[in-house]
């Protein structure tokens, strides 16, 4: 960011002090705050006087600068709670309300950027995790995952958006960053171009993307970028924020419409030119020191190098981690830490050696794909959830342990604490919605249950609701599912397509 946006954004970050004082204070009201705090990358918790401040890892980059100043503030603050987010982020938890500002102003020397973290405004760019090191990807699209962060944030004054706008890149291998059906979302090409979506997204009526363009030139992004923006300024809905997603517009205008409009607006941001990307791609000549093998070991494209899988239960960063991951990152020559859009950490340009330092200080690990589930952190922090999503996922892990056998069949899981769908529960194998379910006229904590959706590149699926789970009976149900699936003598995703039936006659048992 340029002199005058930073000037600009020191004033915004000192007025944004006063207003949380105001609020600690009670002089202006949790919705007041919240409408202020989004943009700025920070929320007030379920306890009101305790704070989140959301650190942008453009693409999940979080370079060894960013982590330094992740280690200082853990220190100087003395912060007991680090939560990887589904969108590539850091989240700081248990804030003191006179932490937050300072925290913002002191990130902006490590180029993080906490504005436009939250609220209405395009938020955090999304990035295949593996890209640039990725067997069979196309191109590395990191670069311009990170320049359209950067042009994003640049303009993000404006305008006003009716609500957010989530922006991801696949490197046409893997999409875990949900690129088919995000607001907009750009999908690698063999060719050097990208296929584009547009107008997708979770929550209530969730929705795939709309196929705008196969053939997207790499140089023309930010046209696309910034035609999507004014598309959403002029046909969103700023009434009814229930409706003002970019998914509704496939309703009010319908799909051949918003195409049409999209690319008429793109090409006349085009015709008047001057903003055109010229990236030159990153070479990677580091050499490797022998070979590695296990379960968390990923053989990159470039020979003799890895990456090392880091799934912290949850999502949930132990906090002396940071420090000791920068100690050893200091002596490890090009490995880089990205965030992926599930909560897990990869650590990639390794070589066997380093591969082989970072497995053992991160031993910690989830083992199993169950243990890899992705759940956002539930109500006992986010002032919007019903449900603890955290507490019930490791209960769930901790049930699973007594039954081995049951928890190596189980898949990964999403569990949201309500509709938002921060886990993207409605395309889990297993999906499951924070919810109330009264029984015997009193209301007890219990999620809805969804089967079969899938986010693989080439079969994304939202999954089916199959009924209501009570919390409680959810550890039982698992093992019982985990059991009837090594019986069946298949793996998880043959058991979930061949035994459908089964599957939903147990979780109707728990319903």
């Amino acid at each position: 960011m340029n002199k005058e946006w930073i000037e600009l954004y020191d004033k915004e970050i000192e007025k944004f002090a006063e207003q949380t004082k105001a609020f600690h204070d009670q002089e202006m009201t949790r919705k007041e705050y919240k409408g202020i705090s989004g943009g700025m990358g920070s929320y007030a918790q379920r306890d009101a006087n305790e704070h989140m401040v959301r650190l942008r890892m453009n693409g999940g980059d979080l370079t060894q600068d960013k982590l330094k100043f992740l280690v200082d503030t853990i220190d100087r603050y003395d912060i007991k709670r680090l939560k990887l987010s589904t969108c590539q982020t850091v989240q700081l938890h248990d804030l003191k309300y006179d932490q937050v500002a300072p925290i913002i102003r002191e990130a902006i020397d490590a180029k993080i950027y906490t504005k436009a973290g939250g609220g209405d405004n395009p938020r955090n760019v999304m990035c295949s995790p593996l890209s640039g090191v990725e067997k069979g990807e196309p191109f590395d699209v990191i670069p311009y995952a990170t320049a359209v962060a950067d042009y994003t944030l640049s303009i993000c004054r404006d305008f006003k958006m009716p609500r957010k706008l989530k922006i991801a890149f696949s490197n046409g291998v893997d999409d875990s960053v949900h690129a088919t059906f995000r607001d907009m979302g750009f999908v690698a090409n063999d060719d050097g171009t990208f296929k584009l979506y547009i107008a997708g997204g979770l929550g209530a009526n969730h929705s795939k993307g709309v196929l705008v363009k196969e053939n997207v030139p790499a140089e023309d992004v930010l046209y696309y970028v910034r035609a999507m923006i004014d598309l959403f300024c002029q046909n969103g809905n700023y009434e009814n924020r229930a409706k003002a997603r970019t998914r509704y517009l496939q309703e009010s205008m319908g799909a051949d419409k918003l195409k049409e409009e999209f690319l008429r607006l793109a090409g006349e941001l085009k015709a008047a030119g001057g903003h055109d990307l010229h990236i030159e791609p990153k070479k990677i000549d580091k050499k490797g020191d022998g070979a590695i093998e296990g379960s968390r070991i990923v053989s990159q494209k470039q020979e003799g190098l890895y990456a090392v899988e880091y799934h912290p239960i949850g999502g949930d960063l132990p906090v002396d981690l940071p420090k000791k991951l920068l100690e050893a990152l200091k002596d490890m020559p090009d490995v880089e830490c990205r965030i992926g859009a599930d909560e897990t950490m990869y650590f990639v340009n390794c070589t066997a050696k380093e591969a082989q330092k970072l497995l053992d200080l991160t031993e910690g690990a989830a083992q199993t794909a169950f243990e890899h589930s992705v759940a956002c952190i539930g109500a006992a922090v986010c002032q919007q959830g019903l449900r603890n999503s955290q507490a019930t996922l490791k209960a769930c892990i901790d049930a699973l342990r007594d039954h081995p056998e049951a928890a190596a069949a189980l898949p990964k899981v999403r569990i949201s604490g309500c509709a938002s769908s921060c886990s993207a529960h409605q395309i889990g194998s297993l999906g499951f919605q924070g919810f109330v379910k009264v029984v015997d006229k009193a209301p007890q904590p219990a999620f809805r249950m969804f089967v079969g959706g899938s986010d693989a590149i080439d079969d994304v699926q939202f999954g089916d609701f199959v009924g209501v789970v009570l919390e409680k009976d959810m550890p039982a149900m698992f093992v019982e599912l985990g059991e009837a699936c090594v019986n069946s003598g298949k793996p998880w995703d043959r058991f979930v397509k061949e035994n459908r039936d089964e599957v939903v006659e147990i979780a109707k048992h728990y319903a």
